[in-house]
C-alpha cells in the first residue's frame, strides 16, 4: 500500500514556540481545520503538562476522534502514558507517542541511564502502552508510536538497536526525531 500518513503537531510542538500558545477553543478551531485538510494524525498535546493541556486532547478527542486519529504525547513513565490515555480513551481512533532520550549526551547529563536501562524502559513503557490500550475491546492492535529523543545524535548501533526492540514490542511507528537541531543535509 503506497500512502503517505500526514502527521501534524501543531497543537502540540506549535505551541513551544514564543508567543503561540492557544486556548482550548483555539486548539479545537485549528483541529477542524486539520480535519477538513485531511490531515491522517493529529497530536493534540501532551496531557500531563497541565490540566489545561490534558483539557484540550480530551476536547479534540472526542470532538474529531471518530473522523481522524487523535494521538497524545508522553514521557516513557507510566504517569504520562496514563494521562494521555485518560484524556483519549473516549475517542475512536486514537495514539500514544511515546518517547526517551537515546543519545550519549542526555543519557548521561539528562537521564543518568545507561544504555541498558534505557531499552528496557523504552521496552517496558511501548508494552505498558499497548495492555493499557487493549484494555478496550475494540482496539485489536494498539496504535502506538516510539521517539528515540535526539535520535541524531545517537550512536547508530544504539539507535538502530532500540527501535528493534520497541518494535518487538507493540510500537506500530517510529519517528526518528533530530530534537536539537543537530543535522544538517549531508
Amino acid at each position: 500500500m503506497n500512502h503517505v500518513t500526514i502527521f501534524d503537531t501543531t497543537l502540540r510542538d506549535g505551541e513551544q514556540s514564543p508567543g503561540c500558545s492557544m486556548t482550548t477553543e483555539e486548539k479545537l478551531e485549528v483541529a477542524k481545520a486539520l480535519v477538513e485538510l485531511g490531515v491522517d494524525v493529529i497530536e493534540a498535546g501532551f496531557a500531563i503538562a497541565s490540566p489545561g493541556d490534558f483539557e484540550a486532547v480530551q476536547k479534540v478527542a472526542r470532538k474529531f476522534g471518530g473522523q481522524t486519529t487523535i494521538c497524545g504525547l508522553a514521557r516513557c513513565r507510566t504517569e504520562d502514558i496514563d494521562r494521555a490515555w485518560g484524556a483519549l480513551e473516549d475517542a475512536e481512533k486514537v495514539r500514544i507517542h511515546v518517547f526517551l532520550a537515546t543519545s550519549a549526551i542526555h543519557r548521561e547529563f539528562k537521564l543518568k541511564m545507561a544504555k541498558e536501562e534505557i531499552i528496557r524502559r523504552a521496552v517496558e513503557m511501548v508494552k505498558y502502552t499497548a495492555d493499557k490500550m487493549a484494555s478496550r475491546s475494540d482496539i485489536t492492535t494498539p496504535n502506538i508510536e516510539f521517539s528515540p529523543e535526539d535520535a541524531a545524535r545517537t550512536e547508530l548501533d544504539f539507535l538502530c538497536e532500540v527501535v528493534e526492540k520497541v518494535i518487538d514490542a507493540g510500537a506500530t511507528t517510529i519517528n526518528i526525531p533530530d530534537t536539537v537541531g543537530y543535522t544538517v543535509p549531508d
